[in-house]
């Protein structure tokens, strides 16, 4: 188990860190979350070793390793450039950190052969300079140089944020699988609200220093604890006072507060097994087509616009122009 411990971290006048206090469990997948500059990165450098606390301390399975130099940690970190040797083959920047430590050529081989296998790099790819790799394989050999060191914890700062799309997607499934594969308590930052969602055990979302809220990512997603999360997690309809006045809506909610509900659970069916359904008027105003699925923007009736998701089906197909209903079920609606 990892715990940050009354943590601050200041850098001359500005507070990176403030006052953090946080528990990761073993053998969990925990992300970092939140824009640039909010402190995941600081903390994460923290952990491994790179930046000292200004007070406060981090434990690690209760001992406190707060001024424990880097390399007796137990902790790799894998960063958003990889840090792979150009000069070096594959073979030579996996066994990197065990001929650092001294290992016998019959470990380092045998160890590195290993890694290699269950990460996917083939024999032949061992002897290949990593210019010559693609950035999902080199991403690949990072991965392989920090795990061969059998660290307790593998931290990753924001890893995939150099690739494509589509290989992005890729090897978020296999990190995945390699940390269910080695059961290895895994520290990730990033700023992509979905590789957080798709990744995570738990998340922890950052804003100026301060964590706003922890919790799985259907908590974090349908229970956003603060208006930050809210909107930093997805898409979301910020629902005009006006929608709320001009409908039964504001026999539910407290037309005082400022309302939330996500696009997608903005629906254009009925919602025939729920009691708190409220019926909306509305028409469509704009729409977006993406394939899998259309977004919608709609004028409600009584002022107010509202964007929702619908489901490609091939059977209905809405238009610009269109007077539909619109349903919403009010337990869907964020307050704060």
């Amino acid at each position: 188990m990892i715990t940050f411990k009354d943590i601050q971290i200041k850098f001359a006048d500005f507070h990176a860190i403030k006052n953090l206090n946080l528990q990761v469990k073993e053998g969990e997948f925990f992300t970092f979350l939140g824009p640039s500059g909010c402190g995941k990165t600081t903390i994460l450098r923290s952990l491994v070793g790179f930046i000292k606390p200004s007070s406060g301390q981090i434990l690690l399975s209760n001992k406190d390793i707060t001024n424990v130099p880097i390399e007796k940690r137990g902790i790799s970190m894998v960063f958003q450039s990889y840090a792979l040797f150009p000069t070096m083959n594959v073979y030579e920047n996996i066994a990197f950190g065990m001929r650092v430590k001294q290992a016998s050529k019959s470990d380092v081989d045998r160890e590195v052969r290993d890694i290699a296998q269950k990460v996917d790099l083939s024999e032949g790819q061992l002897g290949k300079k990593v210019s010559e790799l693609s950035g999902g394989q080199q991403q690949r050999v990072a991965i392989a140089r920090a795990l061969v060191l059998k660290p307790s914890i593998l931290a990753l700062d924001e890893p995939l944020s150099n690739l494509d799309a589509k290989l992005r997607v890729q090897l978020r499934n296999e990190l995945k699988d390699l940390q269910k594969k080695f059961g290895i308590t895994t520290i990730y930052v990033t700023h992509d609200q979905e590789e957080a969602l798709t990744l995570s055990d738990r998340i922890a979302v950052f804003n100026h220093g301060i964590v706003e809220q922890v919790g799985t990512p259907k908590e974090i997603y349908n229970q956003s604890k603060t208006e930050f999360v809210c909107n930093f997690i997805g898409d979301i309809n910020k629902i005009d006072p006006d929608i709320i006045q001009n409908s039964r809506l504001k026999d539910f909610i407290d037309p005082q507060k400022i309302s939330y509900i996500r696009n997608e659970k903005v629906s254009l069916s009925p919602l025939p097994q729920i009691k708190d359904a409220v019926q909306l008027k509305g028409k469509i105003v704009d729409q977006e087509f993406y394939g899998l699925y259309t977004k919608y923007l709609i004028e409600v009736s009584g002022g107010g616009l509202l964007k929702t998701i619908e489901k490609e089906s091939g059977l209905d197909y809405n238009k610009v122009g269109d007077e539909i209903d619109i349903y919403i079920n009010v337990n869907d609606i964020l307050q704060y």
